[in-house]
């Protein structure tokens, strides 16, 4: 007994000496969730709650305050911008007209307005003049290179969380390869099986992004990144390729296409969605229960406002509707819709997640984001696409492609369009029977998404930093990283060194030529 104790202290104390990492010591971790959309805060929310609930001690910068304390959670609220993006782009259905040039930079000029307003507001500039200390920051990545800023500030490790999978900002972070030959843009609707002319396109788009984000992008982040936090300090570029530790992305390969991601790229997609669906309100309930044709519920996310939606295009909608048997839960805006079908009932918000999850439910009319896609086919619901902007144009040309859903260009909205894609899918039962198969491949994880996202952040955390996992090709520059200075070596030396040989030979002849011809010319004199 006296043998096993005192062994039973030695393993103690070694364990103490060596200090060896522990989950169940609260970590301060800071949060920057400042997008003004709330699917974005959505998934972030559902990152910061459960690393609060298992004890790390949670600030979260973001503009949707919690309605009642949570327990290790506080906000830092940068409520506000809700007006600013209004008056920015009143209508986001405008943005389906617009072309790449127009979207690109559009996205690019909300970007800056949102880093801007978040680092300018008096609570921001209170924390980063603060005293505060933080072992960790997880920061959305969404055209805020500026805050990057964060890290250096406060001298922590950083875990960068991207709400709609890779992409050139999320890639650049940690050296993640990206080739175009099989990577679609994710602004273009491809698939990662492209035809030669489609790799054309792919490549060309993916040039243009990278030159407008150096030319448009980093300029006005690096200005911001350089009045908000004090000196002295690296430069942004420096904190770009170096700062992050861990990609955590909202994507899973059985929503998207097979591509190569580096060590510290993680794929969480879902991590938001309710694996235990919530109870739902009573009124609801009742709705998705006493449907008997089943329901289809209709909803253009948390930017898009259906409310907006041109009189035509509206009514083409609701006639269509009046037509079916189910009943349309439809995601809208306002206080009353005018020329309402008995079969629809309108509402500002749907606890989404859940709808998706009654058995009820036969079709998702939506605009093809990212937390939509995946929640319908975590839940095996077939889909119609409006995509409008971003990426809901690759993620609807997957649903169509793959064969779980339809895309409906918002150009092409009409009565007829929209009855002829509602009734193909509600009457050709391989829609539903794809979206099974997709719902079945994305929850076989030996993981749960969230469960999988708060064990890399507690790795970065133990391992301060996890300098091991960073990339070498992050320390290269473009020629480097692409051996072209290499390459430039192994062909351009034998070139080089033919074309030398060649000219010696040519002004060896040139000179023997000259010397022979002085020669004859003599012979000829004499």
């Amino acid at each position: 007994m006296l043998k096993w104790m005192t062994t039973t202290l030695v393993v103690l104390a070694t364990i103490c000496a060596i200090g060896l990492p522990s989950t169940t010591d609260g970590a301060r971790i800071l949060g920057i969730f400042p997008t003004s959309a709330r699917s974005h805060y959505i998934v972030g929310s559902a990152l910061m709650k459960e690393l609060a609930r298992r004890g790390h001690q949670v600030t979260v910068i973001n503009p949707f305050p919690q309605k009642k304390p949570l327990e290790n959670y506080r906000d830092i609220d940068v409520s506000g911008a809700e007006d600013l993006v209004k008056e920015f782009l009143p209508n986001m259905f405008d943005m389906a007209d617009q072309s790449i040039w127009e979207g690109i930079t559009m996205t690019y000029k909300f970007g800056h307005m949102l880093t801007n307003l978040t680092l300018q507001h008096p609570n921001v500039i209170k924390l980063i003049n603060s005293n505060e200390e933080f072992d960790l920051v997880i920061m959305e990545s969404f055209l805020n290179d500026a805050h990057l800023g964060f890290v250096h500030r406060f001298k922590a490790p950083c875990v960068a969380l991207s709400t709609f999978g890779a992409s050139r900002w999320t890639n650049e972070m940690v050296g993640t390869p990206s080739p175009t030959s099989y990577v679609p843009h994710p602004f273009l609707s491809f698939t990662d099986r492209m035809s030669f002319v489609q790799r054309i396109g792919n490549m060309l788009m993916t040039m243009f992004d990278a030159a407008l984000g150096q030319i448009l992008d980093f300029p006005v982040q690096s200005a911001m990144y350089e009045a908000a936090f004090p000196n002295p300090k690296p430069p942004l570029e420096h904190l770009r390729k170096h700062a992050v530790s861990l990609v955590l992305l909202n994507q899973h390969l059985s929503l998207s296409y097979p591509r190569p991601y580096v060590p510290n790229m993680i794929e969480v997609g879902g991590m938001h969605v309710n694996r235990k669906p919530k109870p739902l309100p009573e009124d609801i309930k009742s709705i998705l229960d006493g449907s008997p044709q089943g329901v289809i519920y209709f909803s253009m996310g948390s930017n898009i406002k259906s409310s907006q939606l041109p009189v035509e295009k509206r009514e083409a909608i609701l006639r269509v509707f009046a037509k079916l048997k189910q009943t349309v839960l439809w995601k809208w805006e306002d206080e009353t819709l005018p020329n309402k079908p008995k079969n629809v009932i309108v509402k500002a918000w749907w606890p989404q997640d859940d709808v998706l999850a009654h058995p009820n439910v036969r079709l998702f009319i939506t605009h093809g984001g990212l937390l939509s896609t995946t929640e319908a086919m975590y839940h095996g619901v077939p889909v119609i696409g409006i995509p409008v902007f971003g990426d809901q144009y690759l993620n609807m040309g997957k649903a169509e492609r793959t064969g779980y859903g339809l895309q409906l260009p918002y150009q092409e909205i009409s009565e007829e369009r929209l009855s002829k894609a509602i009734n193909e899918i509600l009457n050709n039962e391989k829609y539903k029977t794809v979206a099974g198969t997709i719902s079945a491949r994305y929850r076989d994880q030996p993981q749960n998404p969230l469960d999988l996202a708060v064990f890399w952040v507690e790795y970065v955390i133990r391992h301060r930093g996890a300098e091991h996992l960073k990339s070498a090709g992050q320390e290269l520059g473009f020629l480097q990283y692409h051996s072209i200075d290499v390459l430039a070596t192994i062909f351009g030396g034998p070139i080089l060194f033919a074309y030398l040989l060649i000219k010696l030979l040519c002004v060896g002849r040139s000179k023997n030529a000259k010397v022979k011809a002085s020669a004859d010319s003599k012979k000829k004199r004499n």
